[in-house]
């Protein structure tokens, strides 16, 4: 597969070269120059085996690479989840993905726990015998997501950028007190958008990438800019749906609706790859919190950051800059000059304009109404959910208006990781956060997640967000 930048000057000819390089030279992000359809058999259906899925879809794509060691490797990422990987579950019209069962909790354990696999592939294929740094943004989950995936990966160093404020205790103890040796967790004076601005010039700077390559380093992403990240993902999307398709809910060809609560524009992206592969998607649902950047574009066409950051109770969504907007818009667009201006406009006056059709619902949640979501879902089903899947919930009552379709929810994060709005929400009677997580973690059912973090004695390493780049020189050169 020859994979193709978003702004038309950069294309790499194999997929083991997109995952390597992550960013393509002209600052663009790779898409795949052909997207295939995909069919399951019934014994397919039948059989429900998230592996199998996972190598029908990505082979699909990443078409040229070893078929048997992306097989093992599959195999591999997923033997730490539970046997039932994704279960859903159902209150009403909504369906709700629980995309969290992995080791962080975080539906970015799905495609974190593969992509190192899929670079150890990569370099296997290209002969490379150098380090593989890898330099991460994260809002909360992907941090996390990212140090457990790459944690003792041979050769391979990884250091996360976070913001200091807006993260919850765990997501901040998850990365601090990971225990990785070969990872790094950095908080950085500044938010999300500061920290992933910062990363994308490294990657495009060429000089500072031939440095670190003297320096026995390759550079790549975590971040969803890298094509192993968002590749993997939409998987889940296929695997959902037949699920429902098995237990009798829809007919096999049925349209379904899926609602996504979305920050930087990946997951929801996965959901829009899956349709073009095949799976019967009716309508996408854009959720987003008080920073509605994303229902604003949708629904006038300017897509405008010169506006207020807030820091809200779904921080993994407190995002302006959604990076991957930019694939949508180039498969919607199919004109990399147009891209290319956009994206020009972008950096230039932090907004763009585009009046083609978005074929999306955009819809947005403010915290009240979120912590309200999350309260009127418990009452009526003692099913907990977390504030960005609440998000995604008000977006699909929104959508609904009345109407009788059923919905797929992505739901992202465990609701232990965000105990103390939980407990806010439900009226749970706790004094501080450690107490709202030991209540939050026994009605999820998920007290042996407890002992897996470390929530004491954390040593936070804060910098400003204007030394990123000399950060990431001395921890390589020293």
């Amino acid at each position: 597969m020859k994979y193709y930048s978003t702004r038309g000057n950069s294309f790499v000819d194999s997929t083991s070269e997109a995952l390597l390089k992550g960013l393509a030279d002209d600052g663009g992000l790779f898409i795949p120059e052909e997207i295939r359809k995909v069919n399951f058999t019934d014994e397919e259906i039948e059989r429900l085996d998230y592996t199998e899925f996972v190598y029908k879809v990505i082979s699909a794509i990443f078409d040229d690479l070893d078929g048997e060691k992306l097989k093992i490797e599959i195999e591999k990422a997923y033997s730490k989840f539970p046997k039932d990987i994704l279960p859903i579950k159902n209150v009403g019209n909504l369906y709700f993905m629980e995309l969290f069962h992995g080791e962080t909790r975080a539906f970015k354990d799905f495609a974190l726990s593969l992509l190192p696999r899929l670079i150890k592939i990569a370099k296997e294929e290209n002969n490379i015998e150098e380090k593989t740094l890898i330099l991460t943004a994260t809002s909360g989950d992907t941090g996390s997501a990212a140090i457990s995936g790459f944690s003792g990966v041979d050769n391979t160093n990884i250091i996360v950028f976070y913001p200091t404020d807006g993260i919850s205790l765990i997501q901040r103890a998850q990365m601090i007190n990971s225990g990785s040796k070969n990872a790094t967790a950095v908080a950085i004076d500044g938010n999300f958008d500061d920290a992933q601005s910062a990363l994308k010039k490294i990657f495009n700077d060429l000089e500072f990438k031939k440095e670190l390559r003297e320096a026995g380093h390759i550079l790549t992403s975590a971040n969803s800019i890298n094509i192993g990240r968002l590749v993997p993902q939409i998987a889940y999307y296929f695997y959902s749906y037949y699920k429902l398709v098995k237990e009798g809910i829809i007919e096999n060809g049925e349209k379904i609706s899926v609602a996504v609560p979305t920050g930087n524009f990946g997951n929801i992206l996965a959901a829009y790859f899956s349709k073009l592969m095949g799976l019967s998607i009716e309508d996408f649902i854009c959720a987003s919190n008080k920073n509605n950047i994303l229902e604003d574009f949708i629904k006038t066409g300017v897509y405008d950051t010169n506006r207020e950051f807030y820091k809200t109770n779904s921080p993994s969504m407190d995002i302006l800059v959604s990076s991957n907007l930019e694939r949508y818009l180039s498969l919607k667009s199919g004109d990399s000059n147009e891209i290319y201006s956009l994206m020009k406009n972008l950096n230039e006056t932090g907004k763009f304009e585009y009046k083609n059709d978005l074929e999306m619902f955009g819809f947005s949640c403010e915290e009240e109404e979120t912590l309200k979501v999350i309260d009127k879902i418990y009452r009526k089903s003692g099913y907990v959910i977390d504030t960005h899947t609440a998000v995604a919930v008000k977006a699909a009552e929104k959508y609904l208006d009345g109407k009788d379709k059923k919905i797929l929810i992505a739901a992202t994060a465990s609701p232990v990781k965000f105990a103390m709005e939980i407990s806010k929400a439900i009226g749970l009677d706790v004094d501080d956060e450690a107490k709202a997580i030991e209540e939050v973690a026994k009605l999820s059912n998920d007290v042996e997640f407890l002992e897996k973090v470390n929530t004491d004695s954390m040593q936070e390493l804060v910098i400003d967000k204007e030394d990123i780049k000399e950060f990431v020189r001395e921890r390589i050169m020293c």
